[in-house]
């Protein structure tokens, strides 16, 4: 069973060895550097909440989510976040476990919205997911982000009453 818990210290190097695939892969995220233990340490606890899932059974690490704030000031009760699996891991509905799991917390942590920004156009299970769950598409950005392989790949912007 996926478990779902807050992200400790302790958590530092699985999970960055997660995002920092996910950075590598160049398709998802918009970061271009990966992060050491210690920088994932600082980053994941910089974040209004990352959440850790893992296997109860095994204990394995198998993804996460940072949640926080989109902007700030007038626009800070709407949430961002973002998602990661282990590539091993994925087509376990993980990511749903996740998102879900982020949309009640962003709701606790008194955020009203949840949006994307940035969802690649070509992340079709990610899309789906999204849709399935009952965000809403914004529209698309053309050619907004820039693919590991060179080119510009159309971004979706969605949001979720929260």
């Amino acid at each position: 069973m996926i478990c779902i818990r807050e992200f400790l210290n302790k958590d530092a190097k699985e999970a960055a060895a997660i995002w920092n695939r996910v950075v590598e892969d160049g398709v998802a995220f918009p970061q271009l550097e990966t992060l050491s233990a210690k920088e994932a340490e600082d980053f994941f606890d910089a974040q209004d909440f990352t959440g850790i899932a893992y296997d109860s059974e095994t204990g394995e690490t198998v993804g996460l989510y940072i949640l926080h704030p989109n902007n700030i000031g007038r626009c800070g009760h709407i949430a961002n976040a973002s998602y990661a699996v282990k590539a091993d891991c994925r087509n376990r509905h993980i990511g749903e476990a996740i998102v879900k799991h982020s949309l009640e917390k962003a709701a606790e942590l008194g955020f009203k919205l949840m949006q994307f920004n940035a969802v690649v156009a070509a992340n079709h299970p990610a899309l789906h997911l999204y849709e399935k769950l009952g965000f809403v598409k914004l529209g698309t950005i053309p050619g907004g982000f820039y693919m590991k392989d060179g080119y510009y790949e159309d971004i979706v912007l969605f949001y979720h009453t929260l």
